[in-house]
């Protein structure tokens, strides 16, 4: 009975050790940048082409107001912010090969311009930036990449920046939770950056048999090196 009682035992503690995910944690230096994809209006403007959809989770997590603190903690604290946007143009709508969510954002004109080289009517369109936001994406201590086309940071220049920039530790956040921040985060630690995610600066698409927003969550847990609350993200940049 005795050595019934110590397996037992040992097989709960290896349960209790084993069962749960490991926290690498992270820790905020001079080598840690914050990347945001995607504060665009079509997002997270009711007004958006995506707002029928992701609103609901954006209002769940207060994405918006939390995206705001991470910007102004960014500046106070002088930590370089690296915006990757998602934009459309003429000749993207001329793919031969889609997804089912690239037909869908071309088909609702998600994230369209009208020009590679020109801006006109890019002021308050759903590729525009958030309002409230620009007043910190005009500041020194960020850089816009190059457009990223599908979700993740493969089409544009991104991981080139952040390394030429000095950069190996990302705090990532933004839109959309599923496609393309956790893409993101997908190819940034393959490409070898310590990555933490902040999981109420984001939001997903919540549809009747589907819930992005938690889906995302699962991976991030499993993939990053830390997930952040906002709240816990400010504290440790305050800490810097």
């Amino acid at each position: 009975m005795k050595k019934i009682i110590i397996t037992f035992v040992v097989l709960i503690v290896t349960i209790n050790t084993y069962g749960q995910l490991p926290d690498p944690g992270f820790t905020v230096d001079s080598r840690t940048a914050i990347v945001i994809t995607d504060p665009q209006n079509d997002f997270l403007s009711p007004d958006g082409v995506a707002w029928g959809v992701v609103g609901e989770s954006v209002t769940a997590n207060n994405t918006v107001e939390n995206l705001e603190k991470l910007f102004k903690v960014a500046k106070k604290k002088g930590i370089t912010v690296f915006i990757s946007p998602h934009y459309y143009y003429k000749h993207d709508h001329d793919w031969k090969i889609e997804g089912a969510l690239e037909a869908l954002m071309h088909k609702i004109n998600m994230f369209d311009r009208t020009h590679t080289l020109k801006t006109d009517g890019f002021e308050g369109s759903g590729a525009d930036w958030l309002k409230r936001y620009k007043k910190y994406i005009n500041q020194d201590n960020v850089i816009v990449t190059n457009p990223h086309k599908v979700y993740g940071p493969e089409s544009n220049d991104l991981a080139l920046q952040l390394r030429k920039h000095g950069f190996d530790n990302v705090i990532l956040a933004g839109m959309s939770a599923n496609l393309c921040t956790e893409s993101h985060m997908r190819d940034l630690v393959e490409s070898g950056f310590k990555v933490a995610v902040v999981k109420d600066a984001t939001a997903g698409a919540i549809l009747p048999d589907m819930n992005s927003y938690e889906a995302a969550v699962i991976n991030y847990r499993m993939i990053a090196s830390h997930v952040y609350t906002t709240k816990e993200a400010v504290k440790e940049i305050e800490q810097f």
